[in-house]
């Protein structure tokens, strides 16, 4: 994809989302459940969408939070639901829908007081520390009792049973806003401080101090914002917060690589800002909105390509982390750079390599079987000092600090300590691109078999691998992953475009990377084609 012009600048106003037609589009335009791109859809994120496409408005909320309450009561859940938002234009009045449909139904549902912004890990780790020893809980994140994302069974009935009420057209029963916070069954929660409270657990925070370490940290207009200066008084940091603007429109943004603004914390394009700043700082960290994601710059490195970050997060958390089991397995998604691979072997750690979406990490990191999941678009979490879980859904202001600790107490910054790793195991090149496909060669890549792919080489090396389940835990992977001794693709369509994704990587170099890239292609068209 060509860079567009206005990548890396200032977002000029004419590209600013109209929020007020915005929040008018949820309230006002009807989902046609008969329309595929307008039904709920659970991907490896929840149900996602725009209200401008009917894909994301109130009455989707209104039957997934009708749907999630009547999963509840059918599996018997009667402990509270905890209940969050970011700062996207849409999280208030889908808060709003959610905590009067819940409150309906007299569900226990847990508010941030004083209704601020709610990170996605805060929302895990509330859950987790509220089960120690309790009953469970469902979350509107769709994170059941173990705290992350929740599992294909219980997305799936969640999701049919919204899809039914949508059909059905009959309102899901609801009460006003104000009386549905009044009511006996809607507790404000404080988010913040067990939260902060608990990262000396799972962090060094007392090494980052000691350090002196100049932090600086851009929310990028998300959830976190209201947690750094806690965290900063709390454990006494040098941490300078660079940006503490919340604009639903994003208006602070610095366009990213497509023209579009988003707050993708792993894009040098919408990461310019901070980026510029990186001279002033040991380390300094960047979220996105929901902060599960991180990016992390250096003076020397810049920002991190996120899979570096990952490689160099698993090699000194598996050398410093005594209290872990000592079968404690390393976690990667399939499309993860192979530098993981090697890292593990050398740890002589299993490693558990898993389709795309954190929920498969779930189970390992309550059990502990897990040390570490890390997926490749920068989102990760591990376990606490005790080898006991923390979060189990990704927690990118967890993986700030932890670049942080990793300068601290080794004297080097991140990008360095991989730096070391490229010196002892090769430099890997990675990409990822789109291919346009219909919708109906994105259903038939997802349903491939290893058998219809009958090629024998990639870019002049014997294949070692064809898969189309994980090997980590048997699922399928919507798609298909070739491999050989110093290269690898992986296909898979896109949950939300007209496109399938081919990520790529090379141990040879870039030539050898455009190679795959170009049989990759080839390969998966022939495969389609029959």
């Amino acid at each position: 994809m060509p860079v567009h012009p206005l990548a890396g600048k200032p977002a000029p106003r004419d590209l600013l989302v109209n929020v007020p037609r915005l929040v008018a589009a949820y309230y006002t335009r009807r989902p046609d459940v008969n329309d595929a791109g307008e039904r709920v859809a659970f991907g490896t994120s929840g149900h996602r969408g725009s209200s401008f496409a009917r894909s994301f408005n109130e009455a989707h909320i209104a039957a997934i939070c009708q749907a999630i309450a009547v999963h509840r009561h059918t599996r018997r859940v009667t402990g509270p639901l905890f209940l969050g938002m970011d700062t996207h234009a849409l999280s208030e009045p889908a808060f709003v829908t959610a905590v009067e449909v819940f409150a309906a139904h007299g569900v226990d549902l847990m508010v941030q007081d004083g209704l601020g912004y709610t990170p996605t890990p805060v929302v895990s780790h509330a859950i987790l520390t509220y089960n120690r020893g309790r009953t469970s809980t469902l979350g509107i994140k769709y994170n059941p009792p173990a705290g992350g994302p929740a599992d294909t069974e219980t997305t799936k009935a969640i999701e049919e049973r919204a899809n039914a009420l949508l059909a059905d057209e009959k309102e899901p029963f609801r009460i006003l806003f104000e009386r549905a916070m009044r009511a006996a069954t809607t507790h404000r929660h404080d988010y913040v401080r067990p939260y902060v409270d608990d990262l000396a657990d799972v962090v060094d925070m007392e090494a980052i101090a000691r350090a002196g370490l100049r932090l600086g940290v851009d929310p990028m207009g998300g959830a976190n914002v209201a947690f750094w200066d806690p965290i900063a008084e709390r454990y006494g940091l040098d941490l300078t917060v660079v940006n503490r603007t919340v604009d639903p429109t994003f208006a602070f943004m610095t366009v990213d690589k497509d023209g579009r603004i988003r707050t993708d914390c792993s894009s040098p394009w919408a990461m310019a800002g901070l980026i510029a700043l990186k001279d002033r700082f040991d380390v300094a960290f960047g979220n996105d909105a929901d902060s599960d994601r991180h990016g992390i710059v250096t003076r020397s490195s810049g920002l991190l390509n996120p899979n570096h970050f990952l490689a160099a997060a698993i090699s000194y958390l598996f050398r410093h982390r005594p209290g872990w089991r000592a079968d404690a397995a390393v976690g990667k998604t399939l499309v993860s750079s192979s530098m993981i691979d090697r890292v593990a072997a050398d740890l002589d750690r299993r490693l558990v390599e898993v389709p795309v979406g954190f929920k498969w990490f779930v189970d390992g990191l309550l059990d502990g079987s897990l040390g570490f999941g890390g997926e490749e678009s920068a989102g990760a979490s591990f376990l606490r000092r005790d080898g006991t879980v923390w979060t189990t859904d990704k927690d990118g202001i967890l993986l700030d600090l932890l670049a942080a600790e990793m300068t601290a107490v080794t004297g080097k910054h991140p990008g360095a300590l991989y730096a070391e790793l490229e010196g002892r195991f090769g430099a890997p090149v990675y990409e990822r691109t789109d291919v346009p496909a219909t919708r109906d060669e994105k259903a038939a890549l997802g349903r491939l078999s290893a058998d219809a792919v009958t090629a024998t080489t990639l870019a002049g090396e014997p294949i070692t691998a064809k898969l189309t389940t994980a090997p980590g835990n048997g699922a399928p992977l919507g798609g298909l992953k070739v491999a050989t001794a110093n290269g690898w693709f992986a296909a898979r369509p896109s949950g939300t475009e007209d496109v399938y994704k081919i990520y790529a990587e090379s141990f040879v170099g870039r030539e050898h990377l455009a190679r795959v890239q170009d049989e990759a292609r080839a390969l998966v068209a022939a495969v389609l084609a029959n």
